[in-house]
């Protein structure tokens, strides 16, 4: 039945639904997890990165994380051509604003205009949905620390713990039952990683199949975010139980 109505985002279904936009949204569902965490004193954001070969070049730029101002940054599941320009858009938006106001682009503000964009091509015919979500972190006078998640419909909302990707279901429901409201950023990374353990496909999480990155306030209220280095993220690793501390065997 839905090969009628399956063929462009502008026909809905008699029920109402918009297959091409669900598809988009499935297709997420295979991509690398990403976990978002809010905590009292910052946010977290974790990524799984997808290692297709080992004769694959490293990149020396993160693959998952993604800085859109001083203010705010995101993590990626999804197509990453089709995040990349996302991704640049929002980045116009916020030097925009900044250039016109002088000062940061509000969180919520720069959120709603990029998804106003992915929403925009669910509407018209010829165009395709963006086949991405994005978990948003980052901090504003207004409200403080926030964590937003968005999809391909162009739909955002606010989270204190949010995962998107491969196993978001899972991911999800531990983050439920553990999530506390006074829980600290080392907390934070704790919890994120413990739940990358259970839903991962992988059965031992590395630094090469990892990103982390969070942000925070520095001492002098400057806003910082900061992606944890391979060899940091080795020791959190090991510190959480999720790794065996290697031995030389020297």
């Amino acid at each position: 039945m839905s090969r009628r109505y399956d063929s462009r985002t502008t026909i809905f279904s008699p029920e109402g639904r918009l297959y091409q936009v669900e598809y988009a949204m499935e297709a997420i569902g295979n991509a690398g997890s990403a976990i978002g965490i809010l905590s009292k004193d910052g946010v977290i954001l974790v990524g799984e990165k997808k290692v297709t070969s080992k004769l694959l070049q490293t990149a020396t730029s993160s693959e998952k994380m993604y800085k859109i101002d001083d203010h705010v940054a995101c993590a990626v599941a999804g197509i990453m051509s089709d995040a990349n320009i996302l991704i640049n858009t929002a980045r116009v938006q916020a030097q925009r604003y900044a250039y016109a106001y002088q000062e940061p682009m509000p969180m919520e503000q720069l959120v709603q205009s990029l998804c106003d964009t992915k929403q925009g091509y669910t509407q018209f015919g010829g165009l395709r949905p963006f086949g991405v979500s994005f978990l948003f972190a980052g901090w504003d006078k207004n409200y403080g620390f926030q964590l937003y998640m968005s999809d391909p419909s162009g739909n955002y909302s606010g989270w204190k713990a949010a995962a998107i990707g491969a196993n978001n279901q899972a991911a999800q429901s531990i983050l439920k039952q553990d999530y506390k409201d006074d829980i600290t950023r080392e907390e934070a990374v704790q919890l994120a990683l413990k739940v990358l353990t259970k839903t991962m496909d992988s059965t031992s999480l590395t630094s090469e199949k990892l990103e982390l990155a969070e942000v925070f306030l520095m001492p002098s209220g400057k806003v910082k975010y900061q992606i944890c280095s391979p060899e940091s993220l080795n020791k959190l690793l090991v510190k959480s139980g999720v790794t065996q501390p290697s031995t030389d065997a020297s």
